[in-house]
């Protein structure tokens, strides 16, 4: 319908009526084709040092901007591809170190309960020793003890017999009266 209406228009004479009033602007506010045409080519002159000089140089500093801009991009990639393997390995190293603390501990277990053990076989040992030690020296206390009983023993039977029999008994009497009371002391 559009279309219609145009070719309506331009038949009757629309298109004369835009001619004739584009010739009195221009002749109303004087238009000059020379001067027209003059900065049509300075126009041109000035869009192709634009583009030579500004537009270009502009389109060189985008591109490489976008050329850096993109290998920041795989840059940043490849740095979370890496941060995620050193993750993984940190995970790894951290669960091997696990296990070997695990193995240490133990390991130390074990040879603390085997040092254990063989301290206190040494403190059995030690503790035997101690005590037929002092068996030794008790009996050998005793022993000594009982020679001094009956020395002490027989010196007294000596003394009660010469005060019993009011008489001064001779050494070889002493000697005869503390063998004859060791010999029924020990009996």
């Amino acid at each position: 319908m559009q279309l219609g209406f145009l070719l309506a228009a331009t038949e009757g004479g629309v298109l004369e009526g835009l001619k004739h009033s584009a010739q009195e602007v221009g002749l109303k506010f004087g238009f000059n084709t020379q001067l027209f045409v003059s900065q049509l080519i300075g126009f041109f002159i000035v869009a192709g040092v634009l583009y030579k000089f500004a537009y270009q140089p502009l389109l060189k500093i985008l591109g490489e901007r976008e050329q850096r801009i993109a290998d920041s991009l795989a840059a940043a990639e490849r740095a979370r591809a890496d941060l995620s393997k050193a993750d993984e390995e940190r995970r790894r190293v951290l669960a091997e170190a696990g296990l070997q603390a695990n193995k240490i501990v133990e390991e130390a277990r074990a040879a603390a309960a085997k040092i254990s053990e063989l301290e206190a076989q040494k403190a059995v040992v030690s503790a035997n020793e101690i005590i037929a030690k002092a068996r030794l020296a008790n009996e050998s206390e005793l022993t000594r003890l009982k020679g001094d009983l009956r020395k002490e023993f027989g010196r007294l039977v000596v003394t009660a017999a010469g005060k019993a029999s009011g008489k001064v008994l001779t050494a070889e009497d002493q000697r005869r009266l503390a063998e004859e009371a060791n010999h029924q002391l020990a009996a």
